[in-house]
């Protein structure tokens, strides 16, 4: 099924781009979410003679998200966790904890956008990774420390 998106979709296109998709991603989970349009005549029509407009908006975003990365990659980020014996944590450090801390420093970031491999369970310095755009991403460092 081809269709035009309306949004950024992960691992499938950009804003405006013509992609084809299986008809039951489409039906089941593109479509009900607004992701998509159904690329008809009209729809491909209209998208061609908004494609400049689309572009404009893109650099636009990019140029933020470029902004965002530069002020994060400065910052360092500390998180308190209790620890049992051998300095070993209890539960671990998440995106949503690692999204929490960076805004009590007035940094709004969406936990999806932050990349960990698995959660952190050691206490120490860790380096995390966070992706604003499919060529923008930005490292942060995040210090596991005792709470007391």
């Amino acid at each position: 099924m081809l269709v035009i998106l309306r949004e950024n979709v992960e691992n499938l296109g950009r804003i405006g781009d013509l992609v084809n998709v299986s008809p039951g991603f489409a039906r089941n989970y593109l479509l009900p979410r607004k992701l998509v349009a159904v690329a008809d005549a009209a729809n491909v029509k209209m998208i061609e003679n908004q494609r400049k407009v689309l572009e404009k908006k893109r650099l636009a975003a990019r140029a933020v998200s470029e902004d965002l990365a530069k002020k994060i990659s400065d910052q360092s980020v500390t998180i308190a966790r209790k620890v049992g014996e051998n300095d070993k944590l209890f539960g671990s450090v998440t995106q949503s904890d690692i999204a929490e801390a960076l805004k009590k420093t007035g940094l709004n970031v969406e936990k999806r956008m932050i990349i960990l491999e698995h959660p952190i369970k050691a206490l120490g310095v860790h380096s995390v990774t966070i992706k604003f755009d499919a060529d923008v991403t930005a490292s942060v460092k995040v210090w596991i420390t005792k709470e007391e």
